[in-house]
């Protein structure tokens, strides 16, 4: 069986917990960081993440050329060097274009593909459902579906998502709407095999408590051994101590959203693992921004340390 095969037929195993949606570094002059986007992704590794998502919303995938997608893709499975899957933002509002960074994707080694819904076009339910299905006819890998309404306008609507969920080639959802109780109305209805993941941090803690498979997260980029123990606390049974933690980060990752992702680049920043460079027109955090973000990783940094030993 191969690495791709066998990440298909596995998703239990590796799609699930919190998984790290990894800001794209760069340098001075916004070319692509190799260095700095390596240390970030031997960080996760180390820290236990079972996955990497790539040129994704964290990534910046709306400024990064088809190249530098690509570029982000090797240089992640050159780290992981098969310890952990690497999926790959591949999406686009024109169908051609989503498959074109689809095979790019698969041709640099991404193990799956992260595809979203189309944004700024509003399509219409049956369109929606031919754009993946086109992207999904494209590659040989696993397609994890992004629905994520603030930023596309239209969401993908729970009878087209069920839809899609019946071939195996759809293998999870990543719900960017914070509706935790889409979950009690789909859960049911889904294949056993397809992962329910949030990609809303401040929700995450709940999304798992009502069956949810595990967080895409933003707030795991700087804190990924703190989010570790919450996922550990939660699925052994120590639901106070899970939900202490969590609320410790709740005020970070309302931050983090708010300015994203230049937040999180300034927080990187901090702990000196990136430059915080952004590219327009995502512009770095002003004074009184930076100093809220501060104060919150300040009052973090207790129990993160807590966490890490």
């Amino acid at each position: 069986m191969t690495w791709q095969t066998a990440a298909k037929a596995d998703t239990a195993g590796w799609l699930t917990g919190f998984i790290p949606d990894l800001p794209t570094p760069f340098n001075h002059r916004s070319e692509i960081d190799a260095e700095a986007f390596g240390r970030l992704c031997e960080r996760q590794i180390a820290a236990g993440a079972t996955a990497l998502v790539v040129g994704e919303t964290a990534g910046e995938s709306a400024t990064l050329e088809p190249a530098e997608r690509a570029q982000l893709v090797r240089i992640a499975a050159g780290v992981a060097r098969k310890r952990v899957r690497i999926i790959a933002g591949a999406g686009s509002n024109a169908t051609d274009r989503a498959v074109t960074f689809t095979r790019a994707a698969e041709a640099a080694g991404a193990d799956a593909i992260m595809s979203v819904v189309p944004y700024y076009n509003k399509p219409m339910p049956q369109g929606m459902a031919a754009h993946f299905r086109a992207v999904a006819a494209a590659t040989t890998l696993p397609v994890i579906l992004h629905d994520i309404p603030s930023r596309t306008v239209k969401g993908l609507a729970d009878e087209t998502l069920l839809e899609l969920a019946a071939p195996p080639r759809f293998v999870g959802l990543r719900d960017g709407s914070g509706d935790v109780a889409r979950l009690a109305r789909l859960r049911s209805r889904l294949p056993a095999a397809f992962r329910m993941l949030t990609g809303d941090d401040a929700s995450s803690l709940a999304w798992l408590a009502a069956g949810g498979d595990g967080c895409i997260s933003v707030v795991t980029n700087v804190a990924p051994d703190l989010y570790v123990a919450v996922h550990r606390h939660f699925r052994e049974g120590r639901l106070y101590q899970a939900r202490e933690l969590h609320q410790r980060l709740v005020p970070l990752a309302t931050l983090l959203e708010r300015e994203h992702p230049a937040a999180l680049k300034f927080v990187l920043a901090l702990l000196g693992f990136m430059p915080p460079t952004t590219r327009l027109p995502i512009v770095q955090l002003n004074g009184s921004a930076k100093a809220e973000v501060s104060q919150a990783m300040a009052e973090l940094a207790d129990e993160y340390l807590a966490a890490a030993h």
